[in-house]
C-alpha cells in the first residue's frame, strides 16, 4: 500500500503552505483547493510528485488529480497540514471569489442541472430502447415491430413508460427543486411549486391540438380568467418560477418575525409564486423557450446547417473547458419539448468521441510510456463513455495538438451529423453508447459521423506529432495550467 506522507508534504509546500489554503476537500479522484493566491502554486513542482497525475483550475478551484486513492492521500494531507476539510459545497462557495460574473452564472447553471443529469440520461436511454421495441420494423420478424410479435416485450415497453414519463413530463419538479437546493432555500417548496406546474388538473403541455383549438379549462376569477395549462418538460418556465420562489422567500424572511416565519414565509412565498408562474412566467417562459429552440433548430435545419454543425462541433470541447457547455442541457431539453427530438445532442456525443480518439492516438504514439498510460488509458475510456475532463485536462491540453486534432475531427463529424439530420430522442450517454439514444432511422448517419470522429483525430495526432505541428506551443496560451512535461 502506498505511503503518501512524503507526497502530501511536498504538495503542501508546493501550493504555498497551509497559510495559502482557504479551503480543501476531495472528490472521487481529485484534491480540490481554494487558494488565497493561486499564483503561489508551483504547478511544475506539483506535477513532479509521484502520486500526482495532473492539475487544472476550474470554477475557482485548483484541482490536483490523484486517482482512486485520493481519500487516503487526503487523510495524510490533513494529518500533515492540520487543515480540516470542508464540504464540496463550501469549497464551491469559497472558489467563487476567483470567478468572474460569467463563470459564476455558468457555475450556477451547472449546479442546477448536474443533479438532474443521471435521471435525464437514463430517461434518454429508456426512450431510445422503447423506440427500438415499438417503432423499428425488422425484416426477420416479417416487417413487424418487436412489441407486435412478443407480449413480453410489449409489457416491458409499456412498463418502461412509467419511469420515462416521470423523468421528462415531470422535469419541472426536478428543476424547481434543484434551484431551491442550489440557492439554499426551502427545498420542499421547490418540489411543490414544480408539481403545480405539471399537476394532472392541468392540460398536458403536449396537448397542442387542444391548446390551439382553445379547448382549455380555465380558472375563472370573475373579472379575468387563467388557462389551466401545464408545463410538462418545459425548462425555462420552471427555472424562472424557481428563482422567483427563491428570491421571494429570502425577501420575506427579512421582514417576517422568526416566531411566525414557519407559517407565513411558505404561505406568502409559494401561493403568489404559483399564481405568477401560471399568469405571467409560464406563458412568457414558454414563448422564450419556443423562440430559443426555433433559432437553434433553424441553425440546425437551415440551408447552411452544415456550417452550424462544423462550428458547434469544433467549439464544443473549448466550451467544456470554460464550463459554458452546461447551457446546452437546457437547449437540448427545450428542443425535445418543442420538436420531440434534438439534432444538437448527437454532436456533443461526437465531440466526446473525438477527444477520446485523440487520446487513443497519443496512446499509440507513446506506447511503452507506462507513467503516461496511467492517465491516458482511463482518460480515453472515460471520454468514450461521455466524460471528457480527464482526457482534456490530463492529456489533450497538455500536448495541445491532440486537443486541436479532436476539435477538427469533431467539427467534421458534427458537420456530417447535421447535414444528415441525425437526431436523438433526448440527452443520452455522450460517447460510444450514445447511439442508443439516436432515433433508429438515423443510426447509419450517426455511425458515419462516429467513424469520422474516431479516425480523423487519430490520423491528425500522428501527422501533427510526426511533423512537429503545434508541438512547440506553450500551454500558458490556454485558459488552464499546463500538466507537466
Amino acid at each position: 500500500m502506498a505511503d503518501f506522507k512524503q507526497d502530501a508534504q511536498e504538495l503542501l509546500d508546493a501550493i504555498g503552505g497551509k497559510e495559502n489554503v482557504n479551503a480543501v476537500t476531495h472528490c472521487a479522484t481529485r484534491m480540490r483547493f481554494v487558494l488565497d493566491d493561486p499564483s503561489e502554486a508551483d504547478k511544475d513542482r506539483i506535477e513532479d510528485i509521484p502520486s500526482v497525475k495532473g492539475t487544472f483550475t476550474q470554477a475557482g478551484q485548483f484541482q490536483v488529480i490523484i486517482g482512486n486513492r485520493v481519500a487516503d492521500f487526503y487523510n495524510e494531507f490533513s494529518a500533515i497540514s492540520g487543515l480540516e476539510g470542508v464540504s464540496k459545497d463550501d469549497v464551491k462557495s469559497a472558489g467563487k471569489k476567483n470567478m468572474n460574473s460569467l463563470q459564476r452564472l455558468m457555475a450556477a447553471l451547472a449546479e442546477i442541472f448536474t443533479p438532474l443529469i443521471p435521471a435525464i440520461i437514463i430517461g434518454g436511454l429508456i426512450l431510445g430502447f422503447r423506440n427500438v421495441l415499438e417503432a423499428v420494423e425488422f425484416g426477420f420478424l416479417g416487417g413487424q415491430t418487436i412489441v407486435e410479435t412478443s407480449q413480453f416485450w410489449s409489457g416491458v415497453n409499456a412498463f418502461l413508460w412509467l419511469p420515462g414519463e416521470a423523468i421528462f413530463h415531470f422535469l419541472p419538479v426536478g428543476i424547481t427543486w434543484s434551484v431551491t437546493r442550489k440557492m439554499g432555500t426551502t427545498q420542499i417548496l421547490g418540489i411543490v411549486l414544480g408539481i403545480t406546474l405539471v399537476s394532472p388538473q392541468l392540460l398536458n403541455a403536449y396537448g397542442v391540438e387542444e391548446i390551439l383549438a382553445g379547448d382549455v379549462n380555465q380558472w375563472n376569477f370573475g373579472f379575468f380568467q387563467l388557462d389551466m395549462i401545464g408545463y410538462q418538460a418545459q425548462v425555462i418556465p420552471a427555472m424562472m418560477a424557481g428563482f422567483l420562489l427563491v428570491y421571494l422567500e429570502k425577501w420575506l424572511r427579512k421582514f417576517i418575525p422568526e416566531a411566525i416565519s414557519m407559517i407565513f414565509v411558505p404561505l406568502f412565498a409559494l401561493i403568489p409564486t404559483v399564481f405568477i408562474a401560471h399568469a405571467v412566467i409560464g406563458p412568457i417562459g414558454w414563448q422564450l423557450g419556443i423562440w430559443l429552440s426555433q433559432v437553434v433548430q433553424w441553425g440546425l435545419t437551415g440551408t447552411f446547417n452544415w456550417v452550424f454543425g462544423f462550428i458547434f462541433g469544433g467549439l464544443y470541447a473549448p466550451l467544456v473547458i470554460t464550463g459554458l457547455h452546461h447551457m446546452t442541457n437546457a437547449i437540448d431539453l427545450q428542443l425535445v419539448a418543442d420538436f420531440d427530438q434534438t439534432i444538437l445532442w448527437p454532436m456533443i456525443a461526437l465531440s466526446n468521441i473525438a477527444q477520446g480518439s485523440a487520446v487513443l492516438g497519443i496512446i499509440w504514439l507513446h506506447r511503452g510510456n507506462e507513467k503516461e498510460q496511467q492517465i491516458s488509458i482511463p482518460a480515453m475510456i472515460s471520454a468514450y463513455l461521455g466524460v471528457t475532463e480527464p482526457a482534456l485536462f490530463g492529456i489533450n491540453i497538455k500536448y495541445v495538438y491532440p486537443f486541436v486534432a479532436g476539435m477538427i475531427g469533431s467539427a467534421f463529424a458534427g458537420m456530417t451529423s447535421v447535414a444528415l439530420n441525425v437526431a436523438s430522442f433526448n440527452i443520452g450517454v455522450g460517447g460510444l453508447p450514445g447511439i442508443l439514444s439516436i432515433i433508429p432511422d438515423y443510426w447509419l448517419g450517426f455511425l458515419l459521423a462516429m467513424a469520422i470522429a474516431i479516425v480523423v483525430p487519430i490520423v491528425l495526432v500522428i501527422v501533427f506529432e510526426k511533423n512537429n505541428i503545434l508541438t512547440k506551443w506553450e500551454n500558458d496560451h490556454l485558459p488552464v495550467p499546463k500538466l507537466g512535461n
